[in-house]
């Protein structure tokens, strides 16, 4: 049973799915302020960037980690990563016509930013670079 959980939790298809849902749910209710279908629009508008960048964020941050070397390894990566989703993000939403964008992607950018960092420092640690 307990194998059987960790497959479970460690599934990319259930971790793209918490991150629609959840990042999903949360633009609903940034944007539950306005006049239905926009918060819908911008749940959905979010779940899928956040399913997205779920996805890919992994990948880019161990592509870019093999770019740098020394402490830069540990900063660079994860900062081009967030400025990057932060980018994508905004701009998404603001041609989507999301009405709140900054406390739309505010929650989503936290949470990709701290995983970010995290794996970032992993990495470093693993390769014996700490900062």
């Amino acid at each position: 049973m307990r194998s059987a959980l960790r497959d479970w939790a460690r599934s990319g298809t259930v971790h793209v799915l918490f991150a629609f849902l959840a990042m999903g749910g949360w633009a609903v209710f940034a944007n539950s302020g306005h006049a239905m279908p926009q918060p819908l629009y911008s749940g959905l508008l979010q779940g899928a960037l956040s399913a997205g960048l779920t996805l890919f964020l992994k990948s880019v941050i161990d592509g870019l980690s093999k770019r740098f070397s020394g402490p830069e390894r540990f900063w660079a990566p994860p900062l081009i990563a967030c400025l990057g989703s932060t980018g994508l993000l905004v701009s998404l939403h603001a041609l989507g016509g999301t009405p709140e964008i900054l406390q739309t992607v505010a929650v989503p950018l936290l949470v990709s930013t701290t995983y970010a960092w995290t794996y970032a420092y992993s990495i470093s640690r693993k390769k014996g670079v700490e900062s």
